[in-house]
């Protein structure tokens, strides 16, 4: 009887203590204008529900609190818009009380001086050198034959094979370490993490047009520090051996080494390769557009970081929607096939084959806006900003918060996109839709994705490939998750074979 009214005793005093934590905490961060909402517990805020919950987590703080919330989540205290009048006012507004906010865990692992924290002089230097890798004339002239001559290479042996797009890692331990870069790069806890057939080939397709890189020992320990840098971008902040954060951090260290180390080499070669990384050491001293080592570095590893996630996504999930729509699938192959008419089997594709596939680019509009392979962008106050005039007027957000400009919502806007569930590209046909005021699927303002076009050459090549040499079809109905990430946990099994 003691000991059942001292578990009593105890569990009541936990509740009390929890409660009266929490209690504490939104006390806090009461203050006069702040938009309502909940701030959960020290230190951790609501991160949990919001990475777990995702999607319905937004809803329901909505439908409780409006489109414009408090929460604290990754680590610091923000204000979520669900507004789309408000977020292309924050957006088109940076340097008016905005500025980037990403979380402390992705400016820790993507360097200091990353296109997506720099602002002023710098940020306009660092995209002038970045557009200059990735205009139109550039692609057209140097990557697409690149990217083409790749994509005919990495999908040239997938007929008669049944292929796991989100296909496990093998043992990262036995890849090959550069020399003087040699640690303890692979751990068996990296060996949880998924890698699909198409972020390999995002990956390898982004090292060649950046550096040159054909797969081989350098090409495998940057993709696995790569993997470990992207998981260690969506954490908390704590340097403790075994987080995502720390397998990240180090891996960004690495990475530096590395990246250091190829530097070195080209100096001392002198030899021409015709690649990004040949354009920015190419600068000349005077020029303002000249960059040092550690900003090349971390230019390349926002290269590829963000590429890498997009490119591979959407390649992933346009095979799915292909799959499960036979009409899309037809008309996009009937766009494709008369491409190839009068080509060979080995003649390249060009950049006016490219600019032909609209119902191509299409499909890769849609699948960006169902999937949501961008929720939203993050940014941080420089002062107390009201939102004076704005459908939130009488708020105003405290100096060093974040906002999470969340878009996620905007893309299942039945005002926008009519049946916003169906997968419909043809409603991106001849209505101009990409110009749209609320259209974010690149982001806006300054800051709007430098590599969108680069991006859907990319995407538009494989399918072309793909969807011209292939046919496939799903085994194993495997589940798609879409938040935080969008990743199938269990694989996605395709059984393809030659068309």
């Amino acid at each position: 009887m003691v000991v059942l009214t001292m578990v009593v005793g105890l569990a009541v005093s936990l509740l009390v203590t929890c409660g009266a934590v929490l209690r504490w905490n939104e006390v806090r961060y009461r203050k006069k204008g702040l938009p309502p909402g909940t701030m959960g517990w020290p230190v951790f805020g609501e991160t949990t529900e919001f990475l777990k919950q995702g999607p319905s987590f937004m809803k329901n703080q909505r439908l409780r609190y409006g489109s414009l919330f408090k929460s604290h989540i990754l680590g610091c205290p923000t204000v979520v818009c669900m507004d789309p009048e408000l977020n292309r006012f924050i957006l088109l507004n940076e340097g008016k009380g905005f500025v980037p906010g990403y979380p402390q865990s992705m400016l820790d692992i993507l360097g200091r001086s990353n296109i997506a924290a720099v602002r002023g002089d710098m940020h306009k230097t660092m995209r002038s050198a970045m557009l200059g890798l990735v205009s139109s004339p550039v692609i057209r002239d140097q990557l697409l034959p690149k990217i083409d001559e790749f994509m005919r290479s990495y999908i040239d042996n997938w007929g008669g094979r049944v292929v796991d797009i989100q296909e496990k890692t093998k043992e990262v331990s036995q890849l090959p370490t550069p020399v003087n870069c040699r640690k303890t790069l692979f751990s068996s806890s990296f060996l949880e993490a998924g890698i699909s057939l198409c972020a390999q080939m995002a990956l390898m397709s982004a090292l060649k047009q950046i550096a040159s890189i054909e797969t081989g020992p350098v090409s495998e320990a940057l993709k696995a520090e790569i993997f470990r840098l992207v998981l260690g971008t969506l954490s908390l902040p704590i340097n403790v051996p075994g987080t995502n954060y720390h397998q990240g951090f180090k891996a960004r260290k690495r990475l530096v080494c590395i990246l250091r180390r190829l530097l070195e080499e080209r100096r001392v070669s002198g030899c021409y390769h015709d690649d990004m990384l040949d354009s920015l050491l190419r600068i000349d001293d005077s020029s303002r557009g000249k960059l040092d080592d550690e900003q090349i570095i971390d230019l390349i590893i926002a290269l590829v970081y963000s590429g890498y996630e997009t490119v591979s996504t959407t390649s992933m999930m346009a095979v799915k929607y292909l799959h499960d729509h036979p009409g899309v699938l037809v008309e996009l192959r009937n766009e494709h096939l008369e491409i190839r008419k009068g080509k060979s089997r080995e003649d390249a594709i060009d950049w006016n084959d490219y600019k032909s596939m609209r119902f191509t680019r299409a499909v890769i509009l849609e699948t960006l806006r169902m999937a949501t392979v961008v929720n939203g962008v993050l940014r941080k106050t420089t002062q107390d900003v009201a939102m004076k005039g704005m459908p939130s007027s009488g708020f105003t957000i405290p100096k060093g918060w974040r906002i999470y400009v969340y878009t996620r919502e905007i893309n299942y806007d039945p005002l926008m996109y009519p049946q916003p569930s169906s997968f419909n590209p043809w409603r991106w046909l001849g209505k101009n839709m990409d110009s749209h005021q609320h259209f974010m699927l690149f982001g806006g303002g300054a800051r709007m994705c430098p590599g969108k076009e680069l991006g859907t050459v990319e995407i538009a090549t494989f399918l072309h490939y793909f969807v011209t040499r292939y046919r496939w079809e799903e085994v194993g109905g495997d589940n798609i998750l879409k938040f935080p990430r969008v990743e199938a946990p269990n694989g996605l099994h395709i059984r393809v074979w030659d068309d």
